[in-house]
């Protein structure tokens, strides 16, 4: 019996993709096969290659003049590669340090160009997004960077800052969870692990001015130049050819389901129920501030602390995994990714309430 996983990454993915994986393993498409085993130079491997790009362009509307790479190295890699492309101009950037991630991000980037934190939520332990009006932007930088939605700590831009800049974003755990205009962005970057498929695949989308009319630093590796994967169709080395095979299966079922505005609806839903308990649970609380606070990972604690941890024990006896917090936050994390379906967030609300009845006096 499958359970509930909450983890927030690698994550839950839809059954029915799944089973066809399973239903394919042996065999893909009558090659005799595993799509693990044939050859990424292969017409059978090229095939998803291509549909997988045509799906992800269909689901978030990305214009012509983006590429769509499908690279490894995770969204930590991209930490290294965005400076390392993008700095070609004035070697200038802007970071906004809203968690643990967009922090490795500006540490990584401050080692290739002058780069600056503008901006930072640290002083309460990450539970807000800055205020942007109020952000000293540079003029003249190559880019500026955020990181969308932040896993660890639950929170997400509820706006994109409005700069002259190229917008550089980690969206990790955000992709195609609502919909976005990709022409306000220069490039986007996500891990798969959380949205898409396993882990090992990462998506950029990139606008071609910035690959074809932008020098890298002389010191990028080739590996991590955008312009090499572009020429190449990503297919400049052997790919994560499952993972990606993964991803096709899980853009076809999204579009089935309505593309990214129908997920954003559902998710908008999911989150909503889970926060309204979690407010009006007088058990139960979440220290972000609401206008920032994350649909997709939804962290909360019990009033009495102490009774955290046995909250996670005994929520994984009862079909719900991984809800433990981070060790950076503590308390619970639910990661409501696209696939965890709303039957999902009511069980655990249920035990939640279940839990809450049988310590109220604790």
């Amino acid at each position: 019996m499958r359970i509930y996983n909450f983890s927030a990454g690698p994550s839950t993915l839809p059954e029915t993709v799944l089973r066809q994986a399973q239903e394919e393993l042996l065999d893909f498409n009558g090659t005799g096969m595993s799509i693990t085993e044939i050859s990424h130079r292969a017409g059978a491997y090229m095939e998803i290659n291509t549909e997988a790009q045509e799906n992800l362009r269909r689901l978030m509307a990305i214009p012509d003049d983006y590429y769509v790479l499908f690279v490894q190295g995770g969204a930590s890699q991209q930490f290294a590669a965005v400076p390392l492309n993008l700095l070609g101009g004035s070697g200038r950037a802007d970071y906004l340090l809203t968690g643990n991630f967009a922090t490795k991000a500006y540490e990584e980037a401050a080692r290739y160009g002058d780069v600056a934190a503008v901006a930072s939520s640290a002083d309460k332990n990450y539970t807000y997004i800055p205020d942007l009006s109020t952000v000293p932007f540079r003029p003249d930088t190559d880019y500026v960077h955020f990181t969308h939605n932040n896993t660890i700590f639950g929170t997400r831009f509820a706006e994109l800052p409005q700069v002259a800049s190229e917008l550089a974003c980690d969206m990790s755990s955000s992709i195609l969870s609502e919909v976005v205009d990709v022409s306000r962005f220069g490039v986007i970057y996500a891990g798969a692990q959380k949205n898409v498929a396993p882990a090992g695949l990462t998506i950029v989308i990139v606008k071609k001015s910035l690959v074809d009319g932008r020098k890298p630093l002389d010191i990028c590796p080739t590996m991590l130049k955008y312009a090499t994967q572009a020429k190449a169709d990503s297919l400049y080395n052997t790919p994560n050819c499952f993972a990606v095979y993964i991803a096709n299966l899980v853009f076809r079922h999204l579009l089935e389901q309505g593309g990214v505005a129908g997920m954003e609806k559902i998710n908008r839903e999911k989150a909503q129920l889970l926060y309204d308990y979690i407010d009006d649970s007088g058990f139960y609380t979440n220290s972000v501030e609401k206008k920032y606070r994350s649909r997709m990972n939804v962290t909360f604690f019990c009033k009495n602390k102490d009774l955290d941890a046995a909250f996670a024990k005994q929520a994984a006896q009862n079909g719900i995994a991984s809800i433990k917090g981070h060790r950076m936050v503590g308390g619970m994390r639910a990661s409501i990714y696209n696939a965890m379906p709303i039957e999902g967030v009511k069980h655990l609300i249920g035990f939640m309430q279940k839990f809450a009845a049988e310590n109220k006096n604790a």
